[in-house]
């Protein structure tokens, strides 16, 4: 079935228009802004571009993509929720999401009024082609979202074209790991699918967390609505400027990576000695999904030693998330976990 955006799209959003502004027209020239009411003293006292072009352009150039491709969220969880805004009627449309998977994707469903459908997982967290085909052919869903690697069980999807071939609407890969992953990214498979949108983020592995950046990648046409419709000015000045000086060091950048997958073997080879952990499971990502004889019991007393790690989702029994930190932290960390 050929892909119709326009039939994806809310219709009552044809008639919007985005927030006009004429000053990215001027930027580079010397105007007098008298023209959006602000303080004329001040470091901050302008509004940032609306639509940064020069940080799109490097992120473009980092992932072998073109601006018209490209779009800009206050973190990815804006894009999440953007997607649904843009794509799904209230109390009538649902979104498709694996179970368990970001828990984001459900919040901001049940915060705009949008229904939830849920691919399970096997016992090892898995996607399988038999049970998403089954699933599908019984779904109303008008998105899905795969995360691959996953959040938070850490493994990426095996064969990711073949859920997006299968799937008549929107699909949007969210990659916010993708960096520390061996997979390639699906950015490469946007000519080949009108219908896929790419998340990835500056939080993780580029390091940018406070920076509040999320970069989504899709066809021009998916790309200008996301433009159109999102608040306007929705990354910070600083935030544009910082991002922009830190891209431009991208060798370290790529060199941080490489320590922390380092790293990250050397704390799996740790945590393999902990008696309490009966399951290290396989990760793509920057953290591991543990599995212990009593998950709450461990959490506690490696909270006791000042050590914050992740016991949230419901249907991880028995499981923590942790993430890989530097050397000493997860020594630390390793320490505590032998002491239990």
């Amino acid at each position: 079935m050929e892909f119709n955006l326009n039939k994806m799209i809310r219709p009552h959003l044809a008639g919007v228009k985005s927030y006009q502004t004429l000053r990215d027209s001027f930027l580079d020239k010397k105007v007098v802004f008298l023209d959006a009411n602000e303080n004329p003293f001040g470091e901050f006292n302008r509004y940032p571009d609306g639509d940064p072009i020069q940080l799109k352009m490097k992120l473009a150039e980092i992932n072998q993509s073109k601006t018209e491709n490209l779009f800009l969220g206050n973190g990815s969880d804006e894009l999440i929720d953007l997607t649904m805004r843009i794509f799904c009627e209230p109390t009538k449309d649902s979104i498709l999401i694996m179970d368990p998977s970001f828990v984001m994707y459900e919040i901001y469903a049940k915060m705009n009024n949008v229904k939830v459908e849920k691919l399970q997982l096997n016992s090892d967290f898995e996607l399988k082609k038999d049970s998403f085909l089954n699933t599908i052919s019984k779904s109303q869903a008008k998105v899905l979202f795969l995360c691959s690697p996953n959040n938070p069980t850490g493994n990426s999807i095996d064969d990711l074209e073949f859920y997006i071939q299968n799937f008549t609407g929107i699909v949007v890969v969210d990659e916010a790991y993708i960096e520390f992953s061996p997979e390639d990214s699906a950015v490469n498979l946007l000519s080949k699918y009108p219908n896929v949108i790419v998340l990835k983020t500056l939080s993780k592995a580029f390091g940018m967390a406070g920076l509040r950046i999320g970069v989504g990648f899709a066809s021009p046409e998916i790309a200008s609505l996301f433009i159109q419709l999102k608040p306007p000015y929705n990354i910070s000045s600083e935030s544009q400027r910082l991002a922009l000086e830190q891209l431009q060091n991208l060798e370290e950048l790529k060199n941080n990576i490489s320590i922390i997958l380092n790293e990250k073997e050397n704390f799996r080879v740790g945590l393999e000695t902990i008696s309490s952990a009966t399951k290290i499971f396989p990760s793509d990502a920057n953290f591991f999904l543990i599995k212990f004889k009593d998950a709450e019991l461990v959490y506690q007393k490696i909270l006791k030693e000042n050590i914050l790690t992740s016991l949230r989702h419901p249907a991880l029994k028995n499981c923590l998330r942790i993430s890989v930190g530097t050397a000493d932290e997860n020594s630390k960390l390793l320490s505590a976990l032998s002491q239990i």
